[in-house]
């Protein structure tokens, strides 16, 4: 018997690493969808779906919002919901149409079509961080209220709203991670480490936004695309939400001196002010990860960031 897997929006930094480990681990047949926005370099994209090397992937370029997803879902057993507009501070401004498309009406029409096709496919949403806002000094489990202090955020709260909802109403099968801030090799370029990485090897200063003191609780890609497959592979309560984090929160500054351990001299840095909506401390207890899909983070914040500034050519 063959298994089929959807991932929405494959191109990305984590879409595209989840692709290939699915087609790694077994799965027959991987359907790739992506509208390729121009949110940064679409060649970044093209990129990240060519080390796809494998004749059981097969890509479909094209919008959740326009695709004929009931067609799309045939056959399939598995869905990961990767597509969003990511970025927090573009989501302030008149963008935030966008986002409200790509983050919530392009959910709620996939999850309509997975009703409308009849198809029994567990759905994998992916999460983020920042539907808590700033955490305290404790680790922050699933049950803490939610408190978005960016419009990003609010959009993907809304989704993971409606993945709850019909997983309620119309009993499917479907289970939410909340991923925080994940980093790696192929980083998007837009994301703190990747301009950091970039800007050390061109032998340029790094901008830093703050004091540099804000924590996050920084996790490796490897780590979040095997937490992601085992969603799909563990049985789970109907609407879970599970936090997937490294299991170490350090702050910005911290890993600044890491990476200029890695570069082997000291590195300038330029400060601007604090970002609007950016949360000054994330901070998540893994427990329940532990409990249903028997993860645990395995790359410490100095092995990945190692991984990803060895990667980083400066170009």
């Amino acid at each position: 018997m063959t298994t089929t897997a959807l991932v929405t929006g494959a191109a990305g930094f984590i879409g595209s690493r989840l692709a290939a480990s699915l087609l790694e681990s077994g799965v027959d047949r991987v359907v790739g969808v992506d509208r390729l926005s121009d949110y940064y370099d679409v060649a970044i994209k093209r990129r990240n779906l060519a080390r796809i090397d494998c004749a059981a992937f097969e890509f479909v370029e094209g919008d959740l919002l326009v695709l004929d997803l009931v067609r799309l879902l045939d056959g399939v057993d598995v869905v990961f919901h990767e597509a969003a507009q990511a970025g927090v501070q573009p989501a302030w401004g008149r963008a935030f149409d966008t986002y409200v498309d790509d983050n919530i009406r392009a959910t709620r029409r996939l999850l309509e079509a997975v009703v409308a096709s009849g198809n029994r496919a567990k759905i994998v949403n992916a999460s983020s961080s920042s539907v808590y806002g700033d955490v305290g000094e404790s680790p922050v489990t699933e049950d803490r209220a939610t408190n978005p202090l960016s419009p990003y955020g609010v959009t993907k709260l809304a989704a993971e709203q409606l993945v709850s909802a019909y997983a309620h109403g119309h009993g499917i099968d479907a289970v939410s991670l909340r991923y925080f801030t994940v980093y790696g090799p192929s980083q998007r370029p837009d994301m703190a480490f990747a301009r950091m990485c970039t800007r050390i090897h061109q032998g340029l200063p790094i901008e830093v936004f703050g004091t540099g003191d804000q924590v996050r609780d920084f996790t490796y890609i490897d780590d979040v695309v095997r937490a992601t497959i085992l969603a799909w592979q563990r049985p789970t309560p109907t609407a879970s939400i599970i936090n997937i984090a490294g299991g170490s929160a350090v702050s910005l500054n911290d890993c600044i001196d890491v990476l200029a351990g890695l570069h082997g001299e000291a590195v300038e840095r330029i400060t601007h002010p604090h970002s609007r909506g950016d949360a000054r401390r994330t901070n998540a207890s893994t427990a329940r990860a532990a409990e249903l899909l028997g993860w645990f983070p395995l790359v410490s914040i100095e092995t990945g960031l190692k991984s990803q500034f060895e990667a980083t050519d400066g170009s």
